[in-house]
């Protein structure tokens, strides 16, 4: 049996280079084992090279797979799911590396790289993990382009520039592909393991979770209005409502199945677009009162947006809100949930609530006029390091330290509000945004998250209001740094993060500046699906059906394809050398009897092999080969007669078989004679 071909130089060099730069972006969730793993497989591998040792033997490489499967699995509970699968992946991708023996061992390394490289998306989907990607990508090809180099080849530079040429000839290919190629669903989307840890609310609340997000300066989403943005103080995004207190705790309701909420759209609407990041949670933002068409998405009985899966990569989607909408303007049976209070607990917020229901019994609205007066006359104080309370938190909220943060103000109100027989509950949420003029947007950040109150009333259903405002109405209408500008415990950001210096007014419009540019890749090429898609095609064609569409785009496709295939098989294009023309038909006829020219092997030495195969036919052979090599090699001046005849007599003496017989001709590529 012929041996395999070994690996050129440049190959191997340029397969480790591939193999570390596609490790590097998995690196923030996989294994730090694997890590090792790779530097002890590099190193054996390349003292293989090196002839200090020897390739590992079988009972080696079983034990090596083993442990790693049993490290996946210990540290990720499973060998099933995107972590442990990527993880065994990327395991595997290093274990190949020290049985490289053979150029098709090199072709598994090669394309289990290339496969890498598309899981790395599924856990960073930005526009710089995307720029980042043409690295391993372009080492790849730079290996498999030096799979076919001479193993002489001491020169990297060379094949690294070829590799990127042929990248950027594939880009117009790429791009009309991605335009017009049929997409029935998203680039990728892979579900998440549900543990995996994100920043953002939760499906509880006390006052210190609030406070903790305020510390943060992760991205939460970005929304683009379709005309003027609307004033920092009317951007309430609401995610969730609290219903239930258990004295400490406010936390959701179960939602009753198909729970459709009563509302009727009044005022103006707002059209708007939001890119959310990743949460790993079901409810979406959206301004009051919102509807959107987004799948498998519907409001819930509470008004908030959810979907039926987490949302565990960027979602872009489209949202339509009413903010003077009349919501639930007639009792429904969840108003009782809404009047909910432990048996017992903070005796003195429920005498003050008796006391307001007295005054204002027949006037709720007059009730709820006073508790936010009451925030603005007396001394409350907005903090993000309140005083650690008691049993009853909201009686020393409320009457002892009165410093607090929103969801402190929030909860407070609403215990006092049910307290006095009116229906209340928390929404939490994001108020504001940063405006980014670079693209016209708002940028909305885990320290924006805050908390209000809803309070419900006959014939006008449910009405929003914000203790902080009478309190800190910066706040709501700057911004938390601009409330607390003299407390050290706002500190959005690490010291290397770019929000911590936006006081500095280059760094701040660079980093908008790039912020905008990667909302853009975002919205026009994470959020190209199959409606961008089909309204981009019916803006070319006109207002044509989507099927009729989507078989346009097929048969485009087809024919594109058709295309590139007669380009590079050029089935037409003739061999314009007359002798090499008559060499072909030559080569042509053995191959009918099992005989094929060897990559390499000159005519003569193919002649003689031939002969021996077939020795009835030998001097034929051997008279078309030597005429053949006098007037091709020997500058003989060129006999095309004598050559055909030559080849003739060989036909004629050469038994009949036909296409079909063993050893039939496969055209192939050209070789040189």
């Amino acid at each position: 049996m012929k041996a395999s071909p070994a690996i050129p130089r440049i190959s191997l060099l340029w397969l480790l280079v591939a193999q570390a730069l596609v490790i590097l972006p998995h690196l923030a969730h996989l294994p730090g084992w694997i890590t090792g793993l790779w530097l002890v497989c590099a190193t054996w591998r390349f003292q293989v090279f090196r002839m200090r040792t020897s390739y590992p033997g079988g009972v080696t490489k079983g034990f090596m797979l083993l442990a790693a499967g049993v490290g996946v699995y210990a540290s990720r509970g499973s060998l099933i799911g995107l972590d442990a699968g990527v993880a065994l992946l990327i395991a595997t991708f290093v274990l190949k590396l020290v049985e490289l023996k053979t150029r098709r061992d090199a072709l598994v390394l090669v394309f289990l790289g290339f496969f890498a490289v598309v899981t790395s998306y599924l856990f960073d989907d930005s526009l710089p993990a995307a720029v980042y990607s043409l690295l391993p990508v372009t080492a790849l090809l730079a290996a498999l382009i030096g799979l076919q180099q001479s193993g002489l080849s001491e020169r990297p530079w060379p094949t690294l520039r070829l590799a990127a040429s042929l990248l950027l000839q594939a880009v117009p290919l790429m791009l009309v592909l991605f335009l017009l190629f049929p997409r029935l669903g998203p680039l990728w989307s892979v579900p998440m393991p549900g543990e995996r840890g994100t920043t953002g609310l939760a499906e509880s609340m006390s006052p210190g979770d609030i406070a903790e997000l305020s510390q943060s300066s992760a991205l939460a989403f970005r929304a683009s209005f379709d005309g003027p943005i609307p004033p920092r103080p009317e951007l309430y995004w609401r995610a969730l409502t609290f219903e239930q207190f258990d004295g400490r705790r406010w936390s959701q309701l179960p939602e009753p199945p198909r729970t459709e909420p009563d509302w009727q759209a009044e005022g103006p609407a707002l059209s708007y677009s939001i890119v959310m990041q990743p949460s790993g949670q079901p409810w979406l933002f959206a301004l009051d009162t919102a509807r959107t068409e987004l799948e498998q998405t519907r409001q819930m009985g509470d008004f908030r947006l959810q979907r039926r899966r987490p949302v565990e990569q960027s979602l872009l989607y489209d949202v339509t809100s009413w903010p003077q909408a009349r919501r639930e303007p007639q009792a429904s049976p969840r108003l009782g949930a809404a009047l909910q209070l432990p048996a017992d607990g903070n005796p003195r917020a429920r005498r003050w609530a008796a006391q307001l229901r007295q005054r204002h019994g027949e006037n709720p609205q007059a009730l709820v006029d006073e508790l936010l007066g009451h925030f603005a006359r007396e001394a409350y104080f907005y903090t993000l390091k309140p005083p650690l309370a008691g049993a009853d938190t909201v009686d020393h909220f409320l009457f002892d330290s009165r410093r607090g943060f929103c969801a402190h103000y929030a909860g407070a109100m609403t215990f006092v509000l049910r307290a006095a027989g009116i229906p209340a509950r928390v929404v939490a949420g994001y108020q504001g945004g940063e405006l980014n003029p670079a693209g016209n947007y708002v940028l909305v950040h885990q320290f924006d998250a805050h908390a209000w109150v809803e309070y419900w009333l006959p014939e006008r259903g449910w009405v929003s209001v914000d203790p902080t405002f009478q309190v800190a109405p910066e706040r709501i209408e700057q911004g938390l740094e601009q409330a607390l500008p003299a407390e050290d415990a706002f500190r959005a950001g690490t010291a290397l993060s770019p929000i911590r210096y936006r006081h500095v007014a280059w760094l701040n419009s660079l980093r908008l500046s790039w912020d905008s540019l990667n909302y853009a890749w975002q919205r026009k090429v994470l959020g190209y699906q199959g409606e961008a898609q089909l309204e981009l095609l019916k803006g070319w064609l006109g207002q044509v059906d989507a099927s009729r569409v989507a078989l346009l785009l097929v048969a485009a496709a087809a024919l594109l394809l058709g295309g590139l295939a007669l380009l590079l098989l050029k089935p037409w294009q003739r061999e314009h050398d007359p002798l090499l023309r008559l060499y072909q038909r030559f080569e042509r006829l053995l191959a009918r009897h099992g005989l094929r020219r060897e990559g390499g092997e000159g005519p003569l030495a193919f002649a003689a092999r031939a002969a021996a195969a077939l020795p009835a036919q030998a001097r034929e052979i051997d008279a078309f080969a030597q005429r053949f090599a006098w007037q091709r090699y020997a500058g003989t001046a060129a006999d095309l007669a004598a050559l055909r005849r030559a080849l003739k007599q060989l036909r004629r003496k050469l038994p009949r078989r036909g296409w079909w017989g063993a050893g039939a001709l496969v055209r192939g590529p050209r070789r040189e004679v």
